[in-house]
C-alpha cells in the first residue's frame, strides 16, 4: 500500500466513518488547512471541531469511495457520504463530494473539498435518498501516477467555459442545471496522474437565474472540484462536484 493510500484509508475508515476525533492528529499536520465550499479552516483546532458537528448530525455516517488517484505527493478521492441527520428527524441523504490533498511528510497538510449540499438538503426535505454509486472495488491499492502536463493544460483551458450537459461529465447530482455562464476561472490546485486530472477552481461568471431567482450579469463565484479523464486532447468524461448550494445562498440573501 502507498503511504499516500493509507493515508487516504485512516482519513475515510478511521475518521470519519469511525468519528474517531483521536485520528487526525495522526494524520494531519497541526496547522492543517481545508477549503470547503465557501469556507477556510486553519488549523486542528478549527477542524477537528467543525467536523465533530457534521458527524454529531449523522451517526453513523459512512463515507463510498467511487474513486482514487494519486502522485508521489498529491491524491484525490471522488466519494459520496451517506448517513440520517438528527435534524431531521432520522431522514437519510447520500450526497456527492470530490476532495484533494496535499501532503507534508507522512501527514496530511492542505485540503480542497466540494460537497453536494443541494443535494443534501433536497433529501432531507423529501426524505426520499439518492442512489450510492457503485465503490471503488480496491482503492487502497492504487499506484501513483506520473504526472501528464499536456492533460492539465486541457483542463485548465476547459475549466474556463465548463458547463453541466457537455463533454460526459457528471456534475452534482447528474440533474444539475447551468448556474453560470462562465467568463474566467481561478485554480486554486490542480494536478494529474496520468490522463486523469484532479482540480480545485472557481468559475467566474454571469447567473443564469432559477425559478426563484433572477439573472443577472456578473461577477458570480462558483466553487468547483472535480476529476475529469482527458482523451485524445480533449475532456471526455469524469465528475464535478461545484458549491450551487453556496451560490444559491448568496445570491437569494441579496
Amino acid at each position: 500500500m502507498h503511504p499516500l493510500a493509507r493515508l487516504a484509508q485512516r482519513f475515510t475508515v478511521d475518521w470519519l466513518d469511525r468519528a474517531d476525533p483521536a485520528v487526525p492528529p495522526e494524520i494531519m499536520v497541526p496547522g492543517y488547512r481545508v477549503h470547503i465550499g465557501d469556507v477556510e479552516l486553519v488549523g486542528l483546532e478549527q477542524y477537528v471541531p467543525a467536523t465533530v458537528g457534521q458527524l454529531e448530525q449523522f451517526p453513523g455516517l459512512q463515507l463510498t469511495v467511487h474513486g482514487l488517484v494519486l502522485t508521489d505527493d498529491r491524491l484525490a478521492l471522488h466519494f459520496t457520504e451517506h448517513g440520517a441527520s438528527v435534524r431531521h428527524d432520522l431522514r437519510a441523504a447520500a450526497w456527492t463530494g470530490v476532495a484533494l490533498f496535499a501532503r507534508d511528510g507522512d501527514r496530511l497538510a492542505e485540503n480542497w473539498t466540494q460537497e453536494d449540499y443541494a443535494a443534501r438538503r433536497r433529501q432531507l426535505a423529501d426524505g426520499v435518498p439518492d442512489t450510492i454509486g457503485p465503490p471503488a472495488v480496491a482503492p487502497w491499492t492504487t499506484a501513483p501516477a506520473a504526472p501528464d502536463p499536456a492533460a492539465e493544460d486541457v483542463v485548465r483551458r476547459w475549466l474556463g467555459s465548463a458547463q453541466p450537459g457537455f463533454d460526459d461529465v457528471t456534475w452534482d447530482d447528474g440533474l444539475t442545471a447551468a448556474l453560470v455562464r462562465p467568463r474566467g476561472v481561478e485554480v486554486a490546485e490542480l494536478f494529474s496522474a496520468g490522463p486523469t486530472v484532479a482540480f480545485a477552481a472557481t468559475q467566474t461568471g454571469d447567473f443564469l437565474g432559477t425559478d426563484e431567482l433572477p439573472a443577472a450579469d456578473g461577477p458570480v463565484r462558483l466553487g468547483l472540484a472535480g476529476l475529469v479523464q482527458v482523451r485524445d486532447g480533449v475532456v471526455a468524461g469524469g465528475v464535478v462536484v461545484s458549491d450551487r448550494h453556496g451560490l444559491l445562498r448568496s445570491r437569494a440573501r441579496r
